[in-house]
């Protein structure tokens, strides 16, 4: 069992882009299936498949990419899902092989992780801009995806979640981009200070202040860290 990893501040200062080179290594898309899991016939995108040549992104997805329960997935603030490819290496120890896109990620990037990205951080990816909203917080799909029970617990203890991001501008992307961190906001949090406060019961109280009230992140996320840090005062 791995703990939460301590999250480390972005090398830029807050308000500057964070400037280590990254890139996008693939672009997957998958369209819903119907999938039997624990006796049951479950609709689900999360089986994704890297494709060549120059993909459109569009206001709420890639061109030729869907999501299957648009309840919990999709919308402005899940577009696109990015994973980072540096966590590969860690989950192939346990589950073997795994091509880009395994995680239900449409985009598999180079350089950039979870304590170096943050809330709010704008990307230039090819033609498109891209904002980053909130780290992924999976669902029994992904338990379904690999067969495995207790993967939801394990991937969100590793802290290797990747993260969402909304379209700020449409474009066009590929395999191969370079991926830059355009802008970022003054008040910058890290997608792992996210996740550090979400995954225990003893929060950092100013930590969770901070990103009760911050603009960047959903209005759904910030009311359970509203309601998360009203328990500690009450």
């Amino acid at each position: 069992m791995n703990p939460l990893p301590e999250p480390r501040r972005p090398s830029g200062r807050r308000g500057e882009p964070h400037q280590a080179p990254s890139t996008l290594l693939s672009v997957n898309v998958g369209l819903p299936r119907s999938v039997e899991w624990q006796g049951k016939s479950v609709r689900t995108s999360i089986f994704k498949s890297p494709v060549d040549g120059v993909v459109r992104v569009g206001p709420y997805n890639l061109a030729g990419d869907q999501q299957a329960d648009l309840s919990v997935h999709g919308g402005a603030y899940k577009a696109l899902y990015l994973y980072p490819s540096e966590h590969y290496a860690y989950w192939r120890a346990d589950l073997g092989e795994l091509a880009w896109g395994a995680f239900g990620e449409n985009l598999t990037t180079a350089g950039l992780t979870e304590d170096s990205v943050c809330i709010g951080d704008r990307l230039r990816v090819g033609t498109a801009e891209l904002v980053v909203t909130q780290p992924r917080l999976p669902c029994f799909k992904l338990s379904m995806r690999f067969g495995r029970p207790d993967i939801v617990k394990l991937f969100l203890e590793s802290g290797r979640t990747g993260f969402y991001l909304s379209v700020a501008r449409e474009g066009e992307v590929r395999a191969g981009d370079a991926v830059t961190v355009a802008e970022r906001v003054a008040e910058s949090v890290t997608v792992a200070e996210v996740l550090s406060v979400y995954g225990t019961d003893r929060p950092d109280r100013e930590l969770l202040r901070r990103l009760a009230g911050l603009s960047a992140l959903p209005e759904g996320l910030r009311d359970r860290f509203r309601k998360q840090l009203g328990g500690l005062d009450a």
